[in-house]
């Protein structure tokens, strides 16, 4: 083919396409060769104070990562899956984030009833029931993850990844074994991954904690932080969400779902919601 003989190229083409074409193939390249390390961070709901804020640093940065939604009290409005943070989540879907369960009463995992297999101690920490505590089947437990999977597909128009996360990271095998058979796989956090949001001020400040994280965390890695925690005083976010995330990038590191983590994909894929 010769650029100076038009006739060469077919009629529907024609040089600034070839131009953008090569270009395109360029930037996908460089964006594949950028990601050899990257990382997967997720938020679990909190009191939403810091949500918006949240999303602009995300917007700013161009970094997506994956909701685990519950419906916890917050500081305004109506719960966090309520109606007055449902314009919020529908954007963050918009803008291309991912969702997925972190039980809709934000249930804590509190043992496994000996000699009733598939049976679990559970207590909420929102909603009606809180810290109240129940004997529940697998087939309740099942429930309450996708009850709130469908609350976040009704706000966002998303089908939220075939995932959950229990409130504290606390399950079981059973437990564990039991999500599964109604199709829920467990995400956790790796060790470097928990930033740290959680801790009291004045024991972990947060420069402490973006140093730390800076040093700590390594390619593959799962990092969990909230959309707000009531105890503590001075906010993780957004103080330390922007500079954590341009340091990991000077450091070779880019962001994605869990929708690409090598551990999920294969059960993404077999479980469509």
């Amino acid at each position: 083919m010769v650029f100076g003989r038009w006739t060469t190229l077919p009629a529907k083409f024609s040089f600034a396409a070839v131009l953008i074409a090569a270009s395109a193939g360029a930037i996908c390249a460089t964006a594949e060769k950028a990601c050899d390390k990257p990382v997967y961070l997720t938020f679990d709901t909190g009191h939403m104070g810091v949500a918006p804020l949240i999303a602009d640093v995300l917007n700013r940065q161009r970094v997506k990562v994956t909701f685990f939604g519950a419906h916890e009290r917050t500081q305004e409005g109506d719960g966090s899956l309520g109606e007055h943070w449902a314009p919020w989540w529908k954007a963050r879907a918009a803008e291309g984030h991912a969702f997925a369960s972190h039980t809709f009463d934000h249930v804590y995992w509190r043992g496994d009833v000996s000699g009733s297999p598939g049976q679990f101690r559970v207590k909420p920490s929102a909603g009606p029931d809180d810290d109240k505590e129940f004997t529940w089947t697998s087939a309740q437990y099942c429930e309450e993850i996708r009850r709130s999977n469908q609350r976040l597909q009704a706000m966002t128009g998303q089908v939220p990844l075939p995932l959950f996360r229990a409130p504290g990271g606390k399950t079981s095998p059973a437990l564990l074994a039991a999500a599964k058979s109604c199709g829920y796989a467990h995400v956790g956090w790796a060790p470097a991954g928990f930033l740290g949001d959680e801790l009291p001020s004045e024991r972990a400040s947060n420069a402490q904690l973006l140093a730390q994280s800076l040093r700590t965390i390594r390619s593959g890695d799962i990092l969990m932080a909230h959309l707000g925690i009531w105890s503590r005083k001075d906010p993780w976010a957004p103080a330390v969400l922007e500079p954590l995330i341009v340091g990991l990038k000077e450091r070779g590191f880019c962001f994605r779902t869990l929708r690409e983590h090598p551990d999920y994909t294969a059960w993404i894929s077999a479980h469509p919601q």
